[in-house]
């Protein structure tokens, strides 16, 4: 599991040249976000070094899908992945347990393991941060280039059903995250109101 800044370096090119420029949301800087959230987030959960390792690869390929795909992009990124992990020296049942973490961002999420929880919660971590209005209004103009019909109205509706539904899985985001996620929320219902 060695050249992992080769790795990194391949993988932010791949969506940097393949990605439309109407990815506001899903672009490299959400990647390394993501990649930086699971890595804090595992280290809180008492993650091992080969684990945090699992997570920042798994963290990196995630959302590579979106350069073929929007629905089921996390099957196009375990595709992208297993193509090109055995590169980076990563074996079969590696990969196996990278692409497990990948599918758990897929919504609803579904983890099943401590390492696809950990990275489920990286993914929409931002829920529960200073900067959720600020994500949360790149991720309505990306939508909103892909479905002009969508006005900022069925957005906030869309955006109250998703936060009343989604939970964190693990004990440093129900600590930290899930209180100001909360607000935010309240926020939204108390706007349409």
């Amino acid at each position: 599991m060695q050249n992992n800044l080769l790795m990194q370096n391949f993988v932010l090119n791949l969506l940097r040249n393949n990605l439309p420029e109407k990815y506001y949301y899903h672009n490299p800087e959400h990647t390394i976000y993501v990649q930086e959230r699971a890595l804090e987030i595992g280290k809180h959960e008492e993650c091992t070094e080969d684990d945090l390792k699992l997570l920042s690869a798994a963290a990196l390929w995630h959302d590579t899908g979106y350069i073929r795909m929007y629905a089921q992009h996390e099957e196009q990124s375990c595709i992208i992945a297993r193509q090109y992990l055995p590169e980076y020296g990563y074996s079969a049942s590696v990969i196996d347990q990278i692409c497990g973490m990948i599918m758990a961002t897929k919504i609803p999420q579904l983890p099943k393991t401590k390492l696809e929880e950990i990275l489920a919660d990286a993914d929409l971590e931002y829920l529960g941060t200073e900067s959720f209005e600020k994500k949360s209004y790149s991720l309505f103009l990306e939508l909103q280039s892909l479905n002009p019909s969508l006005t900022e109205a069925k957005w906030n509706l869309m955006q109250i059903s998703f936060l009343q539904k989604h939970h964190y899985f693990t004990r440093f985001c129900k600590e930290n995250r899930e209180p100001i996620k909360q607000i935010y929320l309240n926020k939204l219902v108390n706007g349409i109101e």
